[in-house]
Formats: C-alpha cells, sequence, structure tokens
C-alpha cells in the first residue's frame, strides 16, 4: 500500500507489567504490519512513566520522554489505548498526552482502545478517549476496539470476536491513514 514505511505510535496506558491493555496494542500494531509495511514504535507507561510523573512542564521530563513525545507527534497512526481506570483512562496516559503539543496531533489518524473488567466500561472509547483526541483535532477513526478481562487468557488475547473488531478496525482505518499521511507529506513538501 505505502511507499514508505507509516510511522505508527502504539501507546499502552498501563500501569502494569504484564498487561492486557498492551496486549491489546500489540495485536493492533501486528494487524497493521501484517498488511502494509510500518516503522512501529510501542510506548509502554509502566516503563516510561518513572520519567516524568512528577514532571509539571515538558522541558522537566528526562530525554526518555521528550523521545516518546516527539514519536507521538509524527505518528502516521497512533494507536491509544487504556485500561478503565474509576470509569476513565489513566491519570498517567492523561499527564503524558497534557505534554503533547497542542497542535501537533491535527489531521493524525487515531485507533482508539481500551481494556476493563468487563462490558459496560465499553463506552470509555467514546465518552472519555474520544474527545480528548478531538481536543488535539485528530482524526479519531470510527472503529475502536474494547476488550475485556474475559477476552485473555493467561495475558494472551484469545477472544475471536475482538480479533475480528481488530481486523475491522485496521481494514477501515488504513485507507484512511493513508490519505492522512499523504495529505501531512504534501503539506510538509508545499512549506519547504
Amino acid at each position: 500500500m505505502a511507499t514508505t514505511p507509516l510511522r505508527v505510535v502504539g501507546v499502552s496506558g498501563s500501569l502494569h507489567e504484564p498487561s492486557k491493555t498492551t496486549a491489546l496494542v500489540r495485536e493492533l500494531i501486528d494487524e497493521v504490519a501484517g498488511r502494509t509495511e510500518v516503522d512501529a514504535r510501542l510506548i509502554e507507561l509502566t516503563a516510561l512513566g518513572p520519567g516524568f510523573a512528577g514532571a509539571l512542564r515538558r522541558e522537566d521530563a528526562g530525554p526518555e520522554v521528550e523521545d516518546a513525545l516527539q514519536a507521538i507527534e509524527s505518528a502516521d497512526l497512533l494507536i491509544a489505548a487504556s485500561p478503565v481506570y474509576r470509569a476513565s483512562f489513566t491519570g498517567l496516559f492523561k499527564h503524558l498526552f497534557d505534554f503533547v503539543g497542542q497542535y501537533a496531533l491535527v489531521g493524525t489518524p487515531v485507533i482508539l482502545a481500551a481494556t476493563g473488567g468487563g462490558e459496560r466500561h465499553a463506552l470509555i472509547l467514546e465518552h472519555q478517549l474520544r474527545p480528548l483526541f478531538g481536543f488535539f483535532q485528530a482524526l479519531t477513526l470510527p472503529v475502536g476496539v474494547y476488550a475485556s478481562d474475559t477476552d485473555f487468557t493467561a495475558g494472551v488475547l484469545t477472544s475471536e470476536a475482538v480479533r475480528a473488531r481488530i481486523d475491522q478496525a485496521v481494514s477501515r482505518s488504513l485507507p484512511l491513514v493513508e490519505q492522512a499521511s499523504a495529505v501531512r507529506s504534501s503539506e510538509y513538501v508545499a512549506t519547504w
């Protein structure tokens, strides 16, 4: 499909390792990579968190955090996922995105994903994640992916229904991702 690899950045807002959320992000990245050439990166807050948890400003965070922020801001496709904590995304997930430039994600396609204890938490995609990325004027893709605890066995995604949802999310997203990437590239060339 793409002539240059798509820069795919997955962000797992989980605070634990092993993590069902991270497993879900990996599944989404792998599905995209199975369809087109990618330059993929996984950002795990469980590892990155100590470098910015106490930072009040972006410049207070460590170099590994700045590197992650630059990866997020330059992604052709962002996969943003969080476990449900108290009916929302994790605080550290929000704190990381507080450091992302306000206009850095304009037009960037984002696949939203989440994990939770049961199906009743699935609306996090619409009520928490979609508004957050709407603030950034990102292109939140129409199909999000939610998985509950019962969709995993020993930390591995085993639900065929969730796998079908991943397939649907990626199938419907890739044409929009490639179009957005081409537009962003032409804007870059036009301003050069």
